[in-house]
């Protein structure tokens, strides 16, 4: 039975996956890297660190392998396109590749990003969309990016919008640290949010085409907190990035269509985000959040479509 190993090493997760093609299940380990409390996020070299550490342990989560890999593949850039660059992924590239070495298999790259919507893809159960275009937003802590994706060659993201300064999981998260909350703040923020039963209101998005600026955002958060308490701020900023991320899409359709809507990146795991667009629009697509956040999921996927079997 034809079984693929993924990899990916972001800056936020270690994180390996099996896809064995014979029967389409996949197996999945990963753990976050640990970030000091009050902190932000992590230095690259903090993270390099953290995936060699750990690295072995999410290994051991992952369980036995009982049958030979048929090739391995690692994301080993942040996106596809030329410069993109991050150290945290050399260490999912250089284990990927022992790995292809020490057995004699094919070892393939990937883009981080390109990893994220095949993990989407699959986990929102559309794989039609490997095959036509589509648009994609691929929204974590470190990318707000909107997408025009064609399927040749595989998962050909080009960036055509998204946000020019502040990306919305750092907005998510400098408000989580403003309310006292762990990062990464995605989901404190969002219990906190399901609180605040009432429609949050009094501000506007600012959008230039495809591209807005999140920036006032945090701004906005610590007036908020002032004048209405804990529950509206994070109420107030899941709302703000929903509202940029609708009017977004609908410049995005009157440039390219009524394509379908992709959303992927740990971000887009948010129910309350997700039920504003699903209010908004028809043909967009959510994975569930462990197809979201980072996983290695779409890696092995994508080593698996090299290899000719989906």
């Amino acid at each position: 039975m034809p079984l693929f190993l993924g990899i990916d090493t972001s800056n936020y997760t270690t994180s390996l996956a099996l896809y064995d093609s014979a029967c389409g299940a996949f197996r999945a380990a990963g753990r976050l890297l640990p970030v000091k409390e009050g902190a932000l996020g992590l230095r690259q070299s903090d993270a390099v660190f953290a995936h060699i550490k750990q690295l072995g342990e999410v290994w051991e989560n992952l369980g036995k392998i009982d049958q030979p890999l048929s090739a391995v593949g690692a994301s080993v850039t942040p996106r596809t396109e030329e410069g993109s660059y991050m150290p945290c992924f050399l260490v999912g590239k250089t284990v990927g590749e022992s790995i292809s070495s020490a057995n004699a298999i094919p070892f393939h790259g990937f883009s981080h990003q390109q990893g994220h919507l095949a993990a989407a893809i699959r986990g929102a159960e559309v794989d039609e969309l490997f095959s036509r275009p589509f648009l994609a937003f691929h929204v974590s802590g470190g990318t707000t990016d909107l997408l025009f994706v064609e399927h040749k060659p595989l998962l050909n993201a080009k960036l055509v919008g998204g946000s020019k300064d502040l990306k919305a999981g750092q907005l998510v998260d400098r408000v989580g640290n403003l309310l006292g909350l762990t990062f990464p703040a995605g989901p404190a923020l969002e219990a906190l949010a399901k609180q605040y039963d009432r429609p949050v209101k009094g501000f506007r998005t600012s959008v230039e085409g495809l591209w807005c600026h999140l920036s006032g955002g945090y701004n906005l958060a610590e007036k908020r907190l002032k004048e209405t308490g804990a529950e509206e701020t994070a109420a107030f900023t899941l709302a703000f990035v929903a509202k940029h991320l609708i009017a977004l899409t609908k410049q995005a359709r009157e440039v390219y269509g009524d394509l379908p809507v992709l959303f992927a990146g740990g971000v887009m795991s948010n129910s309350l985000i997700r039920k504003e667009m699903e209010a908004a629009f028809d043909g967009v697509y959510f994975a569930p959040p462990a197809w979201s956040a980072d996983n290695a999921r779409g890696i092995a996927l994508l080593t698996a479509m090299k290899e000719g079997c989906l």
